[in-house]
């Protein structure tokens, strides 16, 4: 029996695992049921054969990256290692565990059902990204099962807090554990035909623009923070189409721009009063970088509009501080590697593969720019990601799995 038959008739386990892991609620921030999860994941990728170990990340970084808050959530990353006898290379396959909070009234009751309904399995974390691990555990199953030896050793890495900033979960891993691969595939990006090489970057702003509070009878006396920060973001709209004449083109024919979104989070200041001129107002920024952008030239270049928008504006005075940042990167998808993954997915998908640059970012950039080694992304994938009734196609899931185990077994480097 072949690994991709083995996956076809116990699809039902794929589900079962996915399941467990969905009903392990992960939210992040503040990040919790980490101990229970990753307890959960060293011991199947044990029984699966490879050498497992749960990393605990020191207290001291905790209380260096993560708001007070959260001091009491430990983070663990986990790794597991599948060495193959006289395999000179070795291929990692890397899944964040944390999902995003949830809210909204969902189909199925729980976001953390699991539920499978007409073809798709409802719950948070199964389009991103628990059904990736899911699929990942499937493919090591069959290869266990059928006796099946992979081409290179294999490394596998569960992480945490990629939804926040990925500091204390790939960042560390890359930095700091007993790692050595010589190619990457992150469980997300593409999917379907579509094999990821690339993402945008982003990073986030929170602007303050400060007035001076008054009597809502008599606002004369005072300055508006909010009139203030609606001519702020007015005033950006060069910015924004000055972003909007540079373009990249992917290797799928794609053209990207850079762009900004205003407001995710915005709000008034202390003191607030329906009956008081506001004296603050805050808004945020998501400024998505390209992947051929330089992520410093586009902060400068941000910044440096905010203060010409503000300066036009009589009596507007702002401070811009940076919340977070997470890199982009991209690869010209001209390595073997690259090559023999659009040969797997089209020979499983029975349908040409595309090579795609992701929108999001994801945690590719650890493995191409620290780790400067071949990497790509791909993963089952999904719909409502970070929404209401997130779901993960059951097909899409097996296709996957079939997918890893192929490529673990027919590319050697």
């Amino acid at each position: 029996m072949s690994p991709a038959d083995f996956i076809d008739l116990h699809s039902a386990a794929l589900l079962g695992d996915l399941r467990q892991l969905v009903g392990t609620s992960t939210v992040n921030p503040p990040g919790e049921n980490y101990t229970a999860i990753t307890a959960n994941l060293t011991v199947k990728l044990g029984a699966l054969g490879l050498n497992a170990r749960r990393y605990t990340i020191p207290t001291a970084l905790l209380k260096k990256f993560l708001p007070a808050a959260q001091h009491g959530f430990p983070r663990y990353n986990v790794l597991g290692k599948l060495p193959v006898r006289g395999a000179k290379k070795t291929l990692h396959f890397n899944a964040h565990y944390d999902v995003v909070p949830v809210s909204g009234r969902w189909k199925h009751g729980s976001p953390f059902s699991g539920t499978v309904d007409r073809g798709w399995i409802y719950g948070r974390g199964t389009a991103d990204m628990k059904g990736s691990i899911a699929s990942l555990l499937m493919a090591l199953r069959a290869l266990q099962a059928t006796r099946t030896t992979p081409k290179m050793n294999i490394e596998v890495s569960f992480t945490a807090d990629e939804e926040t900033d990925s500091a204390l979960g790939t960042g560390w891993l890359v930095e700091h554990a007993p790692i050595k691969p010589d190619y990457a595939v992150v469980m997300e990006g593409g999917e379907g035909p579509a094999v990821c090489c690339g993402h945008n970057g982003v990073v986030w702003l929170e602007v303050t623009v400060y007035g001076k509070a008054a009597h809502g009878s008599t606002p004369e006396r005072g300055i508006n923070a909010l009139e203030k920060m609606a001519a702020l973001v007015l005033g950006l709209e060069a910015h924004k189409q000055e972003l909007a004449r540079r373009k990249f083109k992917t290797p799928e024919g794609k053209i990207m721009v850079p762009t900004i979104n205003v407001g995710g989070v915005f709000g008034c200041g202390e003191g607030a009063k329906i009956n008081t001129v506001p004296a603050t107002a805050t808004f945020t920024i998501d400024r998505r970088v390209l992947a051929i952008e330089n992520h410093l030239t586009a902060e400068k270049q941000l910044r440096a509009a905010l203060a010409a928008a503000a300066k036009k504006i009589p009596g507007c005075r702002i401070t811009v501080a940076k919340i977070s940042e997470n890199f982009s990167c991209y690869t010209a998808p001209t390595h073997p590697f690259f090559a023999a993954m659009a040969a797997t997915v089209a020979k499983v998908r029975r349908a040409p593969a595309v090579f795609n640059v992701s929108t999001g970012f994801n945690d590719m950039h650890f493995f191409a720019a620290h780790r400067k080694i071949p990497t790509l992304g791909y993963g089952p994938g999904g719909i409502d990601h970070h929404g209401v009734d997130e779901r993960a196609s059951v097909k899409e899931l097996v296709a996957s799995a079939k997918i890893y185990a192929e490529l673990m077994t027919g590319f050697g480097g």
